[in-house]
């Protein structure tokens, strides 16, 4: 599944001349290189054993550097592998809309290189099971995303990348410093080992020390409040393609790395910090709803969002609860799902009238252009949590979780965060409703009055998958809680 992107990554280093001459050459060859990706993606999905998603599957395991104990270990299990699936969908996708949507800017060959490489980075983190390599691939990550930004953004690109490299290499050295911690005072560097002794061997000072270094460097990445802020900024100035990864699976790594690596491994650090962890998330969740309330430009108010709904994700971990983390699970994928679609829609609409300010927008969408409207209109009620939709499980049971907590925490203390993260579910949904009442149901007076271009086959092609799985995932949930239900219940010590 690596392999590929990267042998694709490689190829752009051929020059024009000899290997695909024009730019819409290099996106269709991009288009299937991340096609074939996803076709060993689903076939990982076909060959894994749902009836043993708590063990870890696909193996690959091999001498990296015997002389200090580090292995390239990859493997998955039903946490990781619905990330995994995610990961290179939304990669596909993302080269499905630049066939007819290139971003400005050009040079389309290091853009194939640098989302190959981002993809590469991606899936090593969510399948890596040494400490030393899910670090490595962390890192990957930030490069391409940081150069995508600063190549192919807005105007106000050079301070987001900036802004973003920053807070995100300070994250990692936290959370390099956390591992190390762990992995000097265990002895081990490999994940199933640390998982499977639940902190065994690690004394309290240790595992509330690691637990406290890994989830600051991981809450850069969700983004936790107050470590936001560089968030909005690379949203607004990224490129779609640049958004939709960004949105979609980045921002996952951090909770993916909690559930994974900080939970597991600093048990006790974990009880020590939950409440504290608890009471940031629902800070983030109303934080970011108000901010929503605040925006006028479209892309910064998704962006605002996403502070809000990883807040559910959080507070779901928080808990330490099957139900809790099972919910943080189900949210980071139905948030990659919606959020992914909203910045779709909103690249869509800023490349038809030439701006996403949602004064210059106007209103009356809905008359010139029905379809569009429509799906975004779709896209904000599955992301404000209507039930049947994919965003409506997460916060729920999100919900549920804070109502019982794990019977160390204090359960007074939760509830008050389960009240308070439901206002912020109802202020979720007044920011979105006051988007639809602005551009697409309000009067046609701004810029969404002119009829603009017809929706395009790579675009419908882009947004149909993830239209199709919100439903799918919003009418059977169970098709992914039974997948990370018995993972979960291990990582608590259970069968």
């Amino acid at each position: 599944m690596m392999a590929i992107p990267l042998c694709g990554a490689l190829a752009m280093l051929v020059p024009a001349d000899r290997f695909l001459p024009t730019d819409l050459a290099v996106r269709r060859f991009g288009a299937a290189v991340s096609g074939a990706t996803l076709l060993v993606a689903v076939s990982a999905l076909t060959a894994f054993d749902f009836g043993a998603t708590s063990r870890t599957q696909l193996d690959v395991d091999r001498a990296w550097a015997p002389a200090i104990g580090l292995r390239f270990h990859l493997g998955a299990d039903g946490i990781s592998l619905p990330l995994v699936v995610l990961t290179a969908l939304l990669t596909f996708l993302c080269f499905l809309y630049t066939l007819r949507h290139p971003p400005a800017g050009g040079r389309i060959r290091l853009l194939t290189a640098l989302l190959l490489v981002l993809e590469i980075g991606l899936l090593g983190t969510f399948t890596a099971l040494d400490l030393v390599l899910f670090f490595v691939f962390f890192e990957v990550v930030l490069i391409p995303m940081y150069v995508v930004i600063i190549v192919w953004g807005g105007p106000g690109r050079r301070a987001a990348a900036s802004k973003f490299i920053l807070y995100t290499l300070l994250g990692s050295g936290l959370l390099l410093a956390g591992m190390l911690l762990v992995a000097v005072n265990a002895g081990t560097l490999d994940m199933t080992e640390l998982a499977r002794r639940h902190g065994a061997g690690l004394s309290h000072g240790v595992q509330v020390a690691a637990f406290a270094l890994m989830a600051l460097g991981l809450a850069v990445k969700v983004p936790m409040w107050p470590l936001h802020t560089w968030l909005p900024d690379a949203h607004t100035e990224a490129p779609t393609v640049g958004s939709v990864l960004l949105a979609g699976v980045l921002l996952k790594m951090g909770t993916y790395g909690l559930v994974r690596v900080a939970l597991p491994l600093a048990p006790d650090g974990a009880r020590v910090w939950a409440p504290w962890l608890g009471l940031l998330a629902v800070i983030g969740i109303v934080y970011g709803a108000l901010a929503c309330l605040a925006q006028r430009d479209l892309k910064r108010m998704i962006a605002y969002s996403s502070v809000g709904h990883m807040g559910f994700v959080l507070l779901g971990i928080a808990t330490l609860t099957p139900v809790g983390v099972n919910a943080a699970l189900f949210g980071n994928v139905a948030h990659g799902l919606i959020t992914s679609l909203l910045f779709f829609l909103a690249g869509a609409v800023k490349e038809r009238w030439g701006t996403a300010d949602l004064d210059e927008l106007g209103g009356g969408m809905l008359g010139t252009a029905p379809r569009l409207a429509s799906i975004l209109t779709f896209a904000s009620v599955a992301s404000l949590g209507l039930p049947g939709l994919a965003g409506f499980w997460g916060e729920m049971l999100a919900l549920l979780g804070a109502y019982r907590p794990h019977a160390d925490l204090p359960r007074e203390t939760f509830v008050t965060f389960m009240a308070v993260a439901a206002l912020g579910a109802v202020l979720t949904a007044a920011y979105f409703l006051r988007m639809l009442a602005k551009i697409t149901h309000g009067p046609a007076d701004g810029a969404a009055a002119r009829g603009p271009a017809a929706i395009t086959v790579p675009e419908y092609a882009a947004w149909v998958p993830l239209i199709a799985l919100t439903l799918l995932v919003g009418l059977w949930p169970k098709t992914l809680l039974e997948v990370t239900t018995a993972p979960v219940r291990a990582l608590f010590g259970g069968g």
